[in-house]
């Protein structure tokens, strides 16, 4: 299929979905209810598209579809056709939303605090009345404002997307299968017990340097391993290991600056 080919295609299944919703809005059930059915019928390739992005999260692909379903279904039944945005510009947030939703909600391994979680789940579902009236996606200052909160609590939010999957450290880690995930940690990281703090130590987060904040969500939000977050940055499995203890080092003593003399 050519690209000129596939645009016609796109478009014509735009023109379609908007005749029926334009059907829809003006007929009462039954024929409204199927009207609805057939966009979602011509629109479900773009659901399980989205859904397959959120295959490397260790869900199960059966289910993320049929939650990308429910999206496109909210998306069908809640679309205005007085608003400015195609109807595809306000599903595929709304999908992108319930997905999202979903994760927060049964499939976290690292449960980072309840209103982080909360945060998520005000975010996806404000995003897509917010494309609608914006016509175009939020910026975090956009979003904070429609939800009353700080830009910050937005970013934070976003910033440990991802916390979802963990793999064995038996599991293969490089292409050859030759080494394991442990094999390719240089030494001990002794500032595990930090990550359960990170929440407490945002002031000292928020001083670091960008690529120690880039460092910090590769490794425990993202589950980087050390040489992975190497190539990533484009340096030694070695330097990112004295990089990592470092920065536990500063946040180990803001800390303990913020506990006090009695530890408490």
């Amino acid at each position: 299929m050519t690209i000129a080919t596939a645009e016609r295609n796109k478009q014509n299944i735009a023109d379609a979905t908007y005749e029926l919703l334009l059907e829809a809005d003006s007929v009462p059930d039954p024929r409204h209810q199927a009207c609805l059915d057939e966009v979602v019928l011509l629109n479900a390739p773009v659901a399980r598209s989205i859904a397959s992005r959120y295959r490397s999260k260790g869900v199960d692909a059966d289910d993320l579809e049929q939650v990308a379903y429910l999206g496109l279904v909210k998306a069908a039944n809640g679309y205005r056709l007085e608003a400015s945005t195609a109807f595809l510009s306000y599903a595929v947030p709304t999908i992108r939303g319930e997905l999202k939703r979903y994760f927060r909600d049964c499939a976290w391994t690292i449960r980072p605090p309840r209103r982080v979680q909360e945060m998520q789940g005000s975010i996806a579902a404000a995003e897509p009345e917010l494309i609608q009236r914006l016509g175009h996606v939020p910026t975090d200052e956009e979003t904070a404002e429609a939800l009353g909160t700080d830009p910050s609590e937005v970013a934070e939010a976003a910033s440990v997307r991802g916390c979802f999957s963990t793999l064995s450290l038996d599991a293969p880690g490089t292409s050859d299968g030759g080494t394991s995930l442990m094999d390719t940690v240089a030494d001990a990281e002794d500032g595990y017990d930090l990550v359960e703090n990170v929440h407490t130590l945002t002031p000292a987060v928020a001083n670091l340097g960008e690529r120690d904040k880039r460092i910090l969500q590769l490794r425990f939000c993202n589950g980087f391993t050390q040489e992975e977050i190497g190539h990533e940055l484009g340096v030694s499995q070695m330097q990112v290991s004295r990089l990592l203890r470092g920065i536990l080092e500063t946040l180990r003593t803001e800390l303990a600056v913020q506990r006090g003399p009695s530890g408490g």
